[in-house]
């Protein structure tokens, strides 16, 4: 194979003999692709068909790895060249025949996973992450014994027996070993015979050794007991007596000889590098004991520095960690523990089976069980703690925040241009005018003023661009433009030319204070003056000066204008102007100016007209300055005029009459007008310009950035070219007109939800459109509407309308650069193609081309251009018009065509790359593929996977189908991709860019802005913290940008394995650093993002993420960075990944294990013995220590980040106002439920599998959820869960009394209380009109038709309750033995209710025999049966036998009434019995009722899978009736619908929108019907506005948000 690819390079001639190479195939284009290509595609699409839609076990199939990995090892030589199709890697067992069942496995002999093997079980943790959970059990076991020892303090520890105690941690290490050393063995047995034979031997040689120091160390530790050693003994006779030491100390000496290695190769990181990426024997003999050879994963260690940085912030958190750990969750339970220990108890209240048990251990194991996952977990918030400190200091210090307000930019914005020039102008092109500055003047002083303007010169180009960006986006008005805009050139001006914004009001201020200056000195009104006011002054006087000499021609008249100015001059230069000008003349003189300047503004038909009204205009200005201003004006006219005899009226009459009309329509000369009207008309302070919200962010952060560290801007011709990639698969394009007007259930239209959202933007909108002057209904009208909407949605249009930002950019940098400063004196805008420098726009957009190059992955694309379904033509147009608008946008898609191959018809399927032509897409590459590339992997990433062979350039940048981009930041980018040749301290160029966002989806609702907070924090101060100093950044999914060279060479940007790479954004940050790349984030430039808006689209991604994390803890790549890190690494790399998830699932397991251990005391009667006795009922101990965990269970310290990055970059006061309006509106309530979700999948994930992508969809969610859509998303993850704890706290409140008195206790169970009400009403609460008494009985009704409708084949599970009912059992039919096993164990815990509360019943008398249990049983299968005979009866005799059943039915209810009389009257039950009895039997049946469902396949067989059935459809019944009824009642009352929209859509109403008109579809002029005038359209607009603004202003008076 070299040899014919030697061949292929050199003309196919030998380099000796000159002998030409023998092909084993013949010259045919597609050999490569038949002949190795498609095997190994075919390979990969058998063992695809395997995993049977992600049903089979992950060890059942090889996925993209297995195959890969193969050719890491020599084996992939056995292949030959040719390859021969008969090798055994291309030999495959086929699949069972479809009509066998799936479970049965497949035909033959299967091949073996290859290294690895995802094996569904939680011990993956363990063996991933061994170093810290031995570190974590071994620090506990120390604590612990320093905590039992007399004193309790932690000196102890230098005691000889506690220190002896304390030596037995290296026996639990010993265990922990084995566990480790059996785990590698018994996970990895479905890869053994795929594994070379030093890697078994390894294998077995750790398992071997790890066995004998679990023999030795525990016999040499008791051996130790007879020749005890304290610290200070063993350090002080170690030299003098080491002949003498116990058998155990040398035997610790040895066994610790590979951590002290281990720990010396920690602090030398070079050498450690070296060492695994060396070839020599010796040193590879060495590392093979610590790791296995293999091709990724070596020398990923850090530099010095890095490594010291991360290293302290680990130290000092354990430090912190423990130190809680033993004084606050440990030290308190010791004593408890101790006295309840010596305890005996003989009065049980039930039937006791261990009666005998020493030392109380039940109760033991309840105290100390849920302390004891508190203190695995804990870590995660103290976690959440430093990187909170750490990621705000790191902040500061980038100068992040330090312009976050419009005050602090007026008060900074005289030093941006001279940062921005500083930044990114390129350093060559400003060392060029500096250079013609030094051959000009050598004043330094004017050589800082001219740099200072040159600045300024360059900084406008791009500051104006950006404000006109802001405009075409609607973000801001004309006005505001206006005084937003920079002049591009102040060459004629004596003083720097400040944008309007800063000076608006200086004019008017500054006439008020001269006009009542009483002084007579020109220092003291100067001295009152601000430096913008002297500035917006003087350039108001130059201009008007310079504006009028250019309007006359003749040059008496232009004499006069002179004259008058040096008079002016002159007085100022002599301090005397007070003296000779009289101030009282200048408001006349402004006002008069104003009109004059509002006629050269305006619009003229008659030439004439406009010229006479110039002429007056000007007329009155030199007389009123003539003859009310100056004191000896009209000296003035008599030193022009040489002929003094005429008169003055005569003068005025001859004068100004030649004026220059040509010079109005130069645009840069109106530009200056409009600039000077501003300044003179502006009388309200601009300091609110712009107002609205995402304009002054952008303006904020744009000018923040510029004092940021971030490399120098190359010249464009020098900068990485780069590409942006972009999948696509069939989301919103571009809204169509009809789904513009298209009411929902409410009534409501997307336009009018928009409009109502957006108002001052679409105030805008219509003010630039009126500009256009197109009619009212007109198809560009409709057009320009429907961009409109979909910019402020998240669809394609608008994430390609910010990614071709790019290319205007670069554009524009161009022209900045090799036009030069003479060209653009003018402006960027006002130059014309067409003229004379249309060289440099040719050269500009040809170096454009070169350097950017946009490719959406539109998978279905070609599926879309032949489809007829009216979306997908409606898509396909769309994106056609999105190529003929954009030049560099390029689309690839998936192409099959039907082709006939030796009269048989079979599919082909290529790659296809098309661009805009003239009037549709044109084909510029196609590519043929082996098969469809979404049937061997997931359909994200192979949709990317097919289309990065289309991009080019060194570097590419990702951007998701839900992201947008600015102009500002756009501009940035070649300053970005510098950091690519940034050489780090390990001499390494980083290979993945992090980049932040900005969520710009936070103002639509409640949840939208908690969602937004959250994700900004992880994006921000999140990421920040994960690249320095914890280095253990990767990539998630978001506008990163990739060393694209580096990736395409190391597998591409996504690892597509079904199911395993669910997320497959973060393995390609995994693959990135096993590889040896780095990772760092940047926070100078930032992209938009959408997020989430809805309840039930955030938890379907949530639950997405959740399921991503559980397939990421049983992968390849998790195992290998958790075990190839070093400690402190590892560490950070588990509490920003899995560990995350871990935790979360492991806080409602503290609540679990907390109740079910209570509930064993308080139902055994140990808790009422223990606490009756003096000795614990003194002390509130106990409560004390269980206290702390309250705290982490709400998981409120996990907000601090958020808090911290809002600080940051709002201000301290406003993170803290924030955060406390997301705790009136409930956030805790929706962050203690995303809690519930992340645990329930994440742990199902682990056990049963199930993993799939979820489409949350992307669309404005402001409509009422039905309820029976709730129960379905929420049932199994949070209502059935939520309601176990709800029966525990309730069965708890009832049986035990004895706590109620403790305040401490009681904030315990409230904490559990708040879990419960979030778990179980909060999907009602964030549902919009969740209380509205309509929907709510539309809602029951739509429930009942639900639960009643019969499942089958075909039928859908959101149409009937049988059909969702089977699909909720799917894991079960698939799980495997370990999972299946689990479900039931669980399961069983639901029977200790029943055995606990028949002994607390009256009708018991006390009894304690088991016999009561057994009659417990004996009425919960009595009334079983009864169920079962009356749900028999109706299916059976209820049409034919009616009669029948009745008499059945009173059968029944007679015999009910007669056992009842009885048992009331003979066995003394009572009421109370009644309910408790309901407690009792309730979980008996869930429990029953889950074993059935575990044991499908038996009850089937038996016949009694409906009996099943119908006892589910009867709890389901009961759970959403208890749901229901407290919706049902808050629902009568309208007050609490008003709360909740408050609640929900408080950032609405804090803008002045009124969405209750949106939830009750009233549309009050607002979306009236296109037939209707336009006139009447606007009216109705108008005045609803008026009305939506006075309602909101009303409303927001009696509401407290």
């Amino acid at each position: 194979m070299a040899h014919e690819v030697h061949g292929i390079l050199f003309s196919n001639v030998h380099p000796v003999s000159g002998e030409t190479y023998e092909t084993a195939a013949p010259d045919n284009d597609e050999v490569f692709l038949k002949n190795v290509i498609t095997p190994i595609y075919q390979v990969l699409r058998k063992e695809a068909r395997r995993n049977k839609g992600g049903k089979a076990s992950h060890s059942k199939w090889r996925n993209y790895d297995d195959l890969n990995e193969y050719f890491w090892s020599d084996k992939c030589f056995k292949l030959n060249w040719p390859m021969d199709p008969r090798a055994d890697f291309f030999v495959h067992s086929e699949l069972p025949p479809a009509n066998e069942r799936s479970s049965q496995g497949t035909i033959g002999k299967r091949k073996p996973k290859t290294n690895f093997v995802e094996v569904r079980t939680f011990w993956h943790l363990f063996r991933s992450f061994d170093r810290m959970w031995i570190f974590f059990i071994l620090a506990l076991q120390a604590m612990i014994i320093i905590a039992w020892s007399p004193s309790g303090s932690m000196t102890a520890f230098f005691d000889e027996d506690v220190f002896k105690s304390v030596l037995s941690i290296f026996v639990t290490s010993a265990f922990l070993n084995l566990l480790q050393a059996s785990l590698d063995i018994i996970l990895s047995l479905n890869a053994w015979r795929s594994l070379k034979v030093t890697q078994i031997l390894r294998y077995l040689l750790k398992f071997v050794v790890a066995a004998a120091w679990a023999v030795v160390l525990p016999i040499g530790y008791s051996s130790s007991v007879l020749n005890p050693t304290g610290l200070v003994k063993f350090f002080s006779t170690w030299s003098m007596d080491w002949q003498n030491q116990s058998f155990y100390t040398y035997a610790v000496a040895i066994y610790l000889i590979p951590n002290v290695l281990a720990a010396l190769l920690f602090v030398l990181p070079p050498l450690r590098r070296t060492m695994e990426r060396s070839n020599w024997r010796i040193v590879t003999l060495i590392m093979w004991w610590a790791q296995p050879k293999l091709y990724v994963g070596r020398g990923m260690h850090e530099d010095m520095f890095s490594l010291l940085k991360y290293t302290l912030f680990w130290v000092l958190l354990i430090i912190c960690k423990l130190a809680f750990s033993y004084y606050v969750e440990i030290l308190p339970l010791v004593q408890p523990t101790k006295i309840i220990m010596e305890l005996h108890v003989n009065n049980y209240q039930w039937h006791e089976f261990f009666p005998q048990l020493p030392h109380n251990i039940g109760v033991v194991i309840a105290i100390w069980a849920p302390i004891l996952l508190v203190y695995f977990l804990d870590a995660q918030i103290w976690y959440a703690i430093f990187a909170t400190l750490v990621g705000g200091i790191q902040g500061a210090f980038s100068h992040l925040g330090e312009i976050r307000t419009l005050g602090m930019l007026r008060s900074r914005f005289e030093s941006v241009p001279s940062a921005f020039s500083r930044h990114l102008v390129p350093s060559s092109h400003e060392n060029a005018t500096r250079k013609h500055l030094d051959g000009q003047l050598q004043d330094e002083q004017h050589q800082d003023e001219l740099l200072e303007r040159n600045n300024i010169a360059n900084f406008s180009h791009v500051w104006n661009e950006f404000i006109h960006s802001l405009r075409a986006e609607d973000l801001i008005s004309n006005h505001e433009k206006d005084l937003l805009l920079v002049p591009y050139s102040s060459s004629d001006i004596s003083v720097v030319q400040w944008p309007p914004f800063l000076l608006a009001s200086k004019i008017p201020i500054a006439l008020d204070m001269a006009k009542d200056f009483k002084g007579k000195e020109d220092a003291e009104l100067y001295r009152k003056m601000d430096e913008y006011m002297q500035s917006a002054v003087t350039e108001c006087y130059e201009a008007l000066r310079d504006m009028i000499k250019d309007l006359l021609e003749d040059d008496e008249e232009k004499m006069i204008i002179t004259q008058i100015c040096d008079q002016v001059d002159y007085s100022i230069e002599q301090h005397s102007f007070l003296n000779d000008f009289r101030m009282s003349g200048l408001p006349m003189l402004s006002e008069y100016l104003e009109r004059f300047l509002k006629v050269l503004l305006g619009d003229y038909e008659e030439k004439d007209i406009y010229k006479s009204q110039i002429i007056n205009a000007l007329q009155s200005i030199i007389e009123i300055i003539t003859q009310d201003v100056m004191l000896r004006g009209h000296e003035v006219l008599e030193r022009v005029h040489s002929d003094t005899s005429r008169d003055q009226r005569r003068t005025k009459e001859l004068s100004f009459r030649k004026i220059n009309l040509s010079i109005t329509v130069n645009k840069y000369w109106r530009e200056k007008v409009l600039r000077l009207y501003l300044l003179l008309t502006t009388k309200e302070s601009a300091i609110n310009v712009p107002s609205n919200l995402d304009a002054r962010r952008r303006i904020t952060f744009f000018a923040n950035s510029l004092f940021m560290n971030m490399p120098r801007a190359p010249k464009v011709r020098d900068m990485f070219s780069f590409s942006v990639l972009t999948p696509y698969y069939k989301e919103d394009v571009l809204y169509s007109d009809d789904e513009l007007h298209k009411e929902n259930e409410d009534g409501i239209t997307i336009l009018f939800y928009l409009k109502t959202i957006y108002r001052d933007e679409w105030k805008n909108f219509e003010e630039r459109v009126n500009d256009l002057k197109f009619k009212q209904f007109s198809k560009e009208r409709m057009e320009l509407t429907r961009q409109w909407v979909s910019y402020r949605g998240q669809t394609l249009a608008r994430t390609v309308r910010g990614m071709m930002y790019y290319r205007q950019v670069i554009e524009l940098q161009c022209l900045l650069e090799f036009a030069g400063d003479d060209v653009f004196l003018n402006g960027f805008r006002t130059l014309e193609p067409e003229q004379d420098q249309k060289a440099y726009f040719d050269h500009a957009q040809a170096l454009a081309d070169l350097k950017f190059t946009y490719v959406v992955s539109c998978q279905v694309y070609g599926a879309q251009k032949k489809s007829t379904e009216p979306r997908d033509r409606s898509c396909y147009n769309n994106i056609l018009n999105l190529m003929l608008t954009n030049q560099s946008l390029r689309v690839a898609y998936i192409d099959e065509r039907e082709t006939t191959v030796n009269g048989k018809s079979q599919k082909e399927y290529y790659s296809v790359l098309v661009k805009g032509g003239d009037k549709y897409d044109e084909e510029i590459y196609r590519i043929k593929l082996p098969g469809p590339p979404t049937d061997i992997g997931e359909g994200k990433p192979e949709n990317q996977n097919h289309a990065i062979i289309f991009t080019r350039g060194e570097a590419l940048q990702t951007i998701d189908m839900n992201q947008d981009n600015y102009f500002e930041e756009a501009f940035k980018m070649r300053n970005v991709l510098e950091e690519l040749k940034k050489s780090h301290r390990r001499k390494q160029n980083p290979t993945i860019l992090g980049l932040r966002e900005h969520i710009f989806t936070g103002s639509v609702s409640s949840l939208a802005w908690f969602m937004s907070n959250q994700e900004t924090s992880f994006v921000t101060i999140g990421q920040r913290i994960l690249a320095s100093p914890l280095r253990v950044r990767f990539h998630y999914g978001h506008p990163d940008i990739f060393d694209r060279i580096f990736h395409i060479t190391r597998g591409g940007i996504s690892k597509a394995s079904k199911i395993i790479n669910l997320s497959e954004d973060i393995f390609a940050g995994y693959n990135t650093t096993l590889r040896g790349g780095y990772v760092t984030h940047h926070e100078y430039i930032q992209v938009g993002k959408g997020r989430d808006v809805g309840m039930n689209q955030i938890s379907s991604f949530e639950a997405k993420v959740a399921n991503g994390n559980g397939e990421q803890t049983l992968s390849r790549d998790v195992y290998r960075l958790g075990r190839r890190f070093d400690f402190y690494r590892m560490l950070s790399f588990y509490f920003t990944t899995v560990g995350f998830y871990f935790s979360s699932m492991v806080t409602v397991l503290t609540v679990y294990l907390f109740l079910y251990g209570r509930l064993y005391m308080v139902m055994s009667g140990l808790e009422r013995e223990i606490l009756m006795d003096p000795s614990i009922n003194e002390t509130n101990a106990l409560e004390q220590a269980l206290a702390p965990q309250s705290i982490f269970q709400l998981g409120l310290l996990l907000v601090l980040p958020m808090v911290m990055e809002i600080g940051l970059e709002k201000g301290f006061r406003t993170a803290l106002g924030d955060f406390v309006i997301m705790q009136l509106q409930l956030a805790s309530v929706f962050f203690t439920f995303q809690l519930g979700t992340k645990a329930h999948y994440y742990g199902r994930t682990i056990l049963h599998g199930g993993s799939k992508y979820r489409a949350t969809g992307r669309g404005f969610v402001v409509f009422h959820a039905k309820f029976a859509e709730n129960y379905r998303l929420y049932s199994r993850s949070h209502f059935v869960k939520g309601l176990e704890l709800f029966i525990l706290l309730v069965v708890y409140a009832v049986y035990g009394k004895s706590y109620r008195s403790s305040s401490l206790y009681l904030f315990v169970t409230l904490s559990m209380w708040f879990l419960v009400g979030s778990w179980l009403f909060a999907p009602f609460v964030f549902n919009p009109s969740g209380f509205d008494w309509q929907k709510t009985v539309d809602d029951w009704t739509d429930w009942k038709r639900w639960m009643g409708n019969r499942g089958g084949i075909g039928i859908a599970p959101d149409k009937s309750w049988e059909s969702w009912w089977s699909g909720e059992q799917e894991h079960l039919k698939h799980t495997n033995i370990r999972g299946w096993l689990l479900e039931i164990i669980l399961a069983f815990r639901f029977f200790i209710y029943q055995y606990g509360i028949v002994y607390h019943l009256d009708i018991a008398h006390h009894s304690k025999d088991l016999l009561v249990y057994g009659l417990s049983w004996i009425v919960m299968l009595a009334t079983l049966l009864v169920l079962k005979m009356v749900s028999m009866g109706r299916r059976k005799f209820r049409t034919d036998f009616q009669l029948m059943f009745r008499i059945l039915k009173a059968l029944l209810f007679l015999g009910f009434v007669s056992v009842m009389t009885v048992l009331f009257v003979v066995c003394g039950l009572t009421i109370q019995d009644l309910f408790a009895g309901i407690l009792a039997f309730m979980p008996t049946g869930w429990a029953l009722l889950l074993i059935g469902q575990a044991c499908r396949s038996l009850f089937v067989l038996i016949g009694s899978w409906d009996s099943i059935k119908e006892l589910a459809r009867a709890y389901e019944y009961i759970m959403g009736l208890l749901l229901f009824m407290p919706i049902a009642i808050l629902s009568w009352f309208p007050f609490v619908l008003e709360f909740q929209t408050r609640l929900l859509f408080n950032q609405a109403f804090s803008r002045g929108l009124q969405i209750s008109m949106i939830l009750a579809g009233k549309k009050e002029g607002a979306d009236t019907a296109r037939k209707e005038p336009a006139d009447a359209g606007n009216k109705d607009g108008a005045d609803a506005g008026n009305k939506d603004g006075a309602d909101a202003g009303r409303r927001r008076q009696d509401t407290i948000f």
